[in-house]
């Protein structure tokens, strides 16, 4: 969850680690710092709690010379965010500083054996145990640091991305990973290292992903090199990105989520392009066809995600059983892991992951294939690890996402999810010529309507007052919209901090309509589709109840606009598209009360964007 970025080369270190630390605030905000090698090998290390800006400020009067260095940006996991705990960590004669993103499972039992030998910690982390451990090594066996390092993550349980300097190596970075991203960034003369490409962009375009077990040797003025723990050589494989700077950009927004939220009609445009044709009703997307037997033959299907993830996974299971007639199951990444599910090779697992890091559906994807299950990717990070693990897949193509609360992403994946469902029913021939034409014809007009749903806005933003007092939200929908409602829930107590609750409309009656009173507003996803009377129906027991309706409808519904307290018009699409066209002012709802109650919707507290340890 947490950033790192490590820099060798023959600029001032300082200025980029910081900007990098920046790009990868989405990551982890408690707390950050940086080590630097002086020119003359010395090592110095600024840390402190709170964002990177209080970083900079706890530097401005501070020695940041050097043209080597490492830096972090922290989520909490062992310790609170404190000074103390903040990285980069030391070792005991502090020649050696380390950054950690990830989390060591056994660092209590390595912490009780280095204590054993007279080693003192300052910290709660189960960083400080690694670095330790790596110096313990180092000076009790005489070896190198990279064997140091080597031999140290041959002791540890648990996943890592780390960044490695010494005083008695003062040209060399070491970067390790299992289970964490690492990227190493290959410019003329220097070497960038980050959890991921968005702090290197800038200045290259020529990366490496690193693999489980890998070191990467970084040494001024020579190659880099590739071993792996065991110290077997590994191949230098160096891609390209695509990515630019701007897309790191506010762009004029006061906040990236905004931007996000209104770069969808270009989002959604990028998704489908070159996968939907200008005219007819084809759907390519390589990844079925180049494995058309398997999807043939495939007994059901079972998706995994976390999180937004998940909610765009209910709706790809409806999708993929109306349109393709296979059997879907849902489930947490975080439980299906632990859940001994009976699958072999008829099995379809589909990994959907806006980052490709999620650490519980990288954990998913290695069991199912352990046991024999094809795993099909859907993430948004090319190059990923979830992207490398799975044996095909697609990318959604939204862009890097740099708000903590998924947007783009979400409305990405429901794209992609529907274009696999239709691409899947023509391919075992359970969708007619003409409702496959009347989707993808509503595909293609996506962004244009998307941008007309935008129009909301300013709308959204005055009715957004009104709620901002309130404690308690319920979202509630029906069929394809019963995921949307416990998205839009989602997004209002990521941001705002109001407690939401998502429930199918209908089982409302089963519970929750026992809160309902004045203080407690409902939101209720209605378009005109073949529920709209049911639900209805539910817009009335509310209000019977003294409870106020925001409700989302399609443009015109007259039933609806006499009886709730605030409508939200959007355009007429067909069921299976309307998800991605109510997704926007649920977005922007969530968004705009968090604006009003002075919340930081890019960086909310507690959470990370990218969830890579347990």
């Amino acid at each position: 969850m947490c950033g790192i970025v490590g820099y060798i080369g023959h600029r001032p270190a300082y200025p980029i680690l910081i900007k990098g630390l920046h790009r990868l605030e989405y990551r982890g905000y408690d707390s950050a710092g940086v080590a630097l090698m002086t020119p003359e090998g010395k090592l110095n290390i600024y840390k402190t709690r709170g964002k990177v800006e209080d970083l900079e400020r706890f530097c401005e009067s501070k020695d940041v010379t050097g043209t080597l260095g490492i830096a972090h940006t922290r989520w909490a996991t062992h310790g609170e965010p404190n000074d103390i705990n903040a990285h980069p960590h030391y070792s005991a004669s502090g020649k050696i500083a380390l950054v950690h993103n990830g989390t060591i499972e056994n660092y209590n039992v390595l912490k009780e054996a280095l204590e054993m030998h007279g080693c003192t910690f300052k910290s709660e982390t189960d960083t400080e145990v690694l670095v330790q451990l790596i110096e313990y090594i180092k000076e009790s066996t005489g070896c190198t640091l990279v064997d140091a390092v080597r031999e140290a993550l041959k002791e540890v349980v648990g996943a890592y991305a780390i960044a490695v300097i010494d005083t008695e190596n003062p040209d060399t970075v070491i970067g390790a990973r299992k289970s964490s991203p690492l990227v190493i960034g290959v410019g003329d003369g220097e070497t960038f290292l980050a959890s991921d490409a968005t702090p290197i962009v800038e200045f290259t375009d020529k990366v490496v992903y690193l693999n489980d077990d890998e070191i990467a040797i970084i040494r001024r003025g020579e190659p880099l090199q590739i071993i792996t723990t065991d110290n077997v050589p590994g191949e230098v494989d160096i891609k390209t990105l695509k990515m630019s700077v701007e897309q790191l950009e506010k762009g004029g927004y006061p906040h990236f989520m905004l931007k996000e939220i209104f770069e969808q009609p270009r989002t959604i445009h990028d998704c489908i392009r070159g996968r939907i044709g200008n005219t007819g009703s084809e759907v390519t997307l390589s990844g079925v066809i180049e494995h058309k037997d398997k999807f043939m033959n495939a007994r059901r299907m079972i998706i995994v995600a976390c999180g937004t993830s998940w909610h765009a996974g209910l709706i790809g299971k409806r999708l993929i059983q109306e349109i393709a007639r296979i059997p879907v199951e849902v489930e947490y990444a975080s439980e299906f892991r632990y859940s001994n599910p009976i699958l072999d090779e008829r099995d379809i697992v589909i990994a959907i992951s806006q980052s490709g890091e999620t650490a519980d559906t990288l954990a998913a994807i290695q069991m199912a294939r352990k046991c024999g299950a094809f795993v099909y990717g859907v993430c948004n990070v090319v190059g990923s690890s979830i992207a490398r693990a799975t044996d095909s897949g697609t990318y959604i193509h939204v862009g890097p996402e740099i708000g903590v609360a998924s947007t783009k992403a979400f409305t990405g994946q429901v794209t992609v999810l529907t274009m696999f469902a239709l691409a899947l029913g023509t391919l075992r021939g359970t969708i007619d010529r003409e409702t496959a034409a009347k989707v993808t014809g509503a595909l293609r007009n996506l962004p244009a309507l998307i941008k007309q749903t935008l129009k909301l806005n300013d709308t959204i933003e005055k009715l957004s007052s009104t709620y901002t007092y309130v404690h308690n939200f319920l979202y509630l929908g029906r069929g394809y919209n019963y995921p949307s409602a416990l998205e839009g829930a989602l997004k209002l107590k990521e941001i705002s901090y109001i407690h939401a609750e998502g429930y199918p409309a209908a089982e409302m009656k089963h519970g929750p309509i026992a809160l309902i009173d004045r203080e407690m507003p409902t939101v209720v996803i209605a378009p005109n589709d073949g529920m709209h009377e049911k639900i209805v129906s539910n817009i009335q027991q509310v209000k019977a109840r003294g409870g106020s309706v925001i409700a989302v409808v399609t443009k015109g519904d007259t039933t609806i606009a006499e009886i709730a307290d605030h409508i939200l018009e959007i355009p007429e699409v067909p069921d299976i598209i309307s998800p991605i066209i109510v997704s926007i002012p649920l977005q922007l709802l969530a968004y705009h009360v968090a604006i009003k109650k002075g919340c930081n919707v890019d960086m909310p507290r507690n959470l990370a964007k990218s969830v890579t340890v347990e």
